[in-house]
């Protein structure tokens, strides 16, 4: 197990912070369609002993559990493991919802058949370890698959938005990185097979206008409301004029929501 500094043990709080604030469990109901699609693509067999990494409040541990899969789900946000502890038992769900950090997985070398990430892995400071412990739970001959937002996308450039209002700490990579090819292979190595990475779109669908999508994030988006929170009254008006104006550019409904593409690359590998 890598050791950390005292600076990097300070960050990691930091984004534990982050995570927790807002109610991601509502916002990524918004979310839900394409993560299901993005479950329904993996085709797991039942009895599979899944692991799904930055799980949330379960939105794809819960619907694999449905469907007969031996789901585990981990997350560094406490109250996100409650929320889905409690979806769990209110469909008497077996699924086993753990806190949990994705460059420290719990769980012993080679313990699942599957291991997944959602757009939520890239966003942990150390990279390196992340492949790693994926590499390390995962059986031989097992699949790792992740879905990540690109620099080049709608997200990367929100981020780029909000990182121009309150940048982001020194010790933090981008975790669009996780989008780019080259480093992919460069984190994975020769420690997996059959790498392959597609990019695509996830669809980000609202049915209210851009300017309540950015109240959205503001309220239940870990991450931007922390930006907010960080600036003046001066501040946050002009980060919420420029988000705005992004989600308006990019809107593509025209029946008075909000609908965005946002490219993503689709990773996938065998241990």
């Amino acid at each position: 197990m890598a050791t950390m500094s005292p600076e990097m043990e300070a960050l990691k709080g930091r984004l534990k912070t982050v995570w927790m604030a807002g109610d991601y469990g509502r916002f990524a109901k918004y979310l839900e369609p394409d993560a299901l699609n993005f479950l329904a693509s993996l085709q797991i067999a039942p009895g599979t002993r899944m692991l799904d990494v930055a799980c949330g409040a379960g939105q794809i541990a819960i619907p694999a559990a449905r469907a007969g899969i031996n789901v585990t789900g981990i997350d560094i946000a406490a109250n996100l493991i409650a929320q889905a502890r409690a979806r769990a038992e209110s469909e008497a769900l077996n699924v086993r919802f753990e806190e949990g950090d994705a460059e420290m997985i719990p769980y012993d070398d080679e313990s699942f058949d599957i291991v997944i990430s959602l757009i939520g892995a890239m966003f942990a400071p150390r990279p390196e370890c992340v492949a790693s412990e994926f590499v390390r739970v995962c059986r031989r001959g097992g699949r790792i698959v992740m879905e990540n937002w690109t620099a080049q996308g709608f997200v990367g450039d929100m981020f780029k938005v909000i990182g121009k209002h309150v940048p982001p700490p020194p010790l933090m990579p981008s975790p669009m990185k996780w989008g780019d090819e080259d480093t992919v292979k460069e984190r994975f190595g020769d420690r997996v097979s059959n790498l392959g990475m597609t990019r695509g779109f996830y669809t980000l669908a609202f049915p209210f206008p851009p300017a309540d999508v950015v109240e959205c994030f503001r309220q239940f988006y870990g991450p931007t409301n922390r930006a907010f929170a960080a600036l003046e009254d001066e501040g946050q008006a002009a980060l919420r004029r420029e988000l705005v104006e992004l989600w308006t550019a990019r809107n593509q409904s025209v029946d008075g929501g909000t609908r965005v593409q946002g490219e993503t690359l689709r990773i996938e590998a065998v241990r």
